[in-house]
């Protein structure tokens, strides 16, 4: 018996952590079938499209080459108005007549616009051209960015659930070796025997009845009939509420004799676990200045490894684009020679800002906090004081 129960209990615990994993791996998994089909359908619309020189493309073509006509003839006298020139005809000048769609709207290519639309970065440096690609991005980010959200809030529960405990039990640890320094043998020794002494103590009344109530109520009989009997009337509802318990409906366990029976509570398990969704964020309560150090900790770690994949950051610039990345601002500056690579970044960027979105959730926390102090300060200060009389 003892053989055949133990893959039984290992089977069940294997579901348990399926359906325990099994809403997080959806929401994980519907964002990575969500940013390849974008990747697929802007490919296919903005790499696709035709290159169609337009009047503005062949009048800047036009203007340059008179330019370099006049600055060949006589190069002393022109070089400042030829720079002066030059400088106003490329302000005007429109970026996507310098690339070749084929090569920033390859799937890759694609893939990191999708990745940079969902999260909110939007670094500047890709967009799409065409009307249809235009509309295709609004629908796709109206989709995108609440599915992001939604990835976002999931795994802050993961990651607020993992940073409580770890600083809960990083406290616990720290309160025992203060503990074992402060407290001698004796004084120990003296407290266990006085709380083993309060614990012996301890004991259980059980409910009396009625006419034990009545009985200790000395001033019952010296009232006259009428009140009593309402006394005695109240005293008997009061008692009858105190007996009645609501009735638990034990279920059975029906996993015993059919396991295909416990289907539905599987499902309502995992009901539950969609439900939880953000409860966890709600409850943490970590020290600001540690979400700080983490952020800290976590760029630094980030910058180190992206100035050898981008040839063109070094330490410093790679700090300043994942700190701009992951607060989502994405001004665009720095531009990524690889973004292949990148895309690989996207994990890290994902639980990145996670990590910061907990920390301004709790900076959120602590302003409110102190707002409310300001303000009730600021009411005490400006209530009148009452003036006491005398009689």
């Amino acid at each position: 018996m003892a053989s055949t129960s133990q893959p039984l209990r290992g089977k069940r615990t294997c579901k348990k952590v399926f359906w325990a994993v099994f809403p997080h791996a959806c929401f994980i998994l519907s964002l990575v079938i969500y940013a390849f089909l974008g990747a697929l359908m802007f490919s296919h619309i903005e790499g696709t499209r035709n290159d169609t020189s337009s009047e503005e493309y062949i009048e800047f073509l036009q203007h340059l080459t008179d330019l370099t006509r006049n600055f060949s003839d006589n190069v002393t006298e022109n070089e400042k108005m030829f720079k002066d020139d030059i400088r106003k005809l490329f302000n005007r000048a429109d970026p996507v007549w310098f690339i070749i769609p084929e090569e920033k709207w390859s799937f890759f290519g694609s893939l990191f616009f999708c990745c940079t639309v969902f999260t909110t970065v939007g670094y500047g440096n890709t967009y799409p051209v065409t009307r249809t690609g235009k509309y295709v991005c609004m629908l796709y980010a109206l989709f995108g960015i609440p599915l992001m959200f939604l990835v976002l809030t999931d795994t802050g529960d993961i990651l607020a659930t993992v940073l409580s405990k770890s600083y809960n039990e990083f406290r616990k640890l720290q309160s025992k070796i203060l503990a074992s320094k402060l407290c001698s043998g004796s004084t120990c020794s003296k407290r266990n025997e006085l709380k083993s002494r309060a614990q012996s103590k301890i004991v259980i009344n059980e409910p009396l009845t009625i006419m034990e109530v009545l009985r200790n109520q000395s001033g019952m009989k010296r009232r006259p009939a009428k009140y009593r009997n309402v006394e005695l009337f109240e005293m008997l509802i009061a008692r009858e509420n105190e007996n009645k318990q609501p009735v638990r409906t034990k279920s059975m366990e029906r996993w015993s004799s059919c396991p295909e029976l416990t289907r539905g509570k599987t499902v309502s398990r995992v009901i539950e676990n969609f439900d939880k969704i953000g409860k966890e964020l709600e409850k943490l309560d970590v020290p600001i200045v540690l979400m700080v150090l983490v952020i800290f900790v976590y760029i630094s770690c980030a910058a180190a490894i992206l100035p050898k994949w981008e040839s063109n950051m070094d330490f410093q610039e790679a700090f300043y684009f994942c700190f701009i990345t992951l607060t989502t601002i994405g001004f665009g500056d720095t531009q990524l020679e690889h973004p292949k690579f990148f895309l690989f970044f996207s994990l890290y960027i994902i639980i990145g800002m996670e990590i910061v979105f907990i920390a301004f959730k709790l900076g959120q926390d602590r302003l409110i906090v102190l707002y409310k102090k300001v303000i009730s300060f600021c009411a005490e200060k400006k209530m009148p004081t009452k003036k006491i009389y005398p009689k």
